[in-house]
């Protein structure tokens, strides 16, 4: 059980850096066609999209989707843990 709990943080943990990456990607001239920008584009777009989408952009063109992802994400990591952690038990 240990393990699975140990796989679960670790995929959580690989994918909010890949969200923080693409935070920074935004923020400086990057080559679109560069094979690891577009592998952090396609891995996180179809979680940040439907956020996205419901939170319309603020007035200087903020995102605010990734910190929705951030906090969901947690929460359901937590979630998976909690009821990893009672089954064991």
């Amino acid at each position: 059980m240990f393990l699975l709990i140990q796989i679960i943080n670790t995929v959580f943990r690989l994918y909010s850096y890949l969200i923080l990456a693409r935070i920074f990607l935004a923020w400086i001239p990057i080559d679109r066609y560069n094979p690891v920008v577009q592998f952090i584009y396609r891995v996180t777009e179809p979680l940040l999209a439907p956020f996205r989408i419901i939170l319309p952009l603020g007035g200087m063109g903020l995102d605010l989707s990734p910190i929705i992802v951030f906090f969901l994400l947690n929460l359901l990591q937590r979630a998976l843990i909690n009821i990893l952690v009672s089954i064991a038990l």
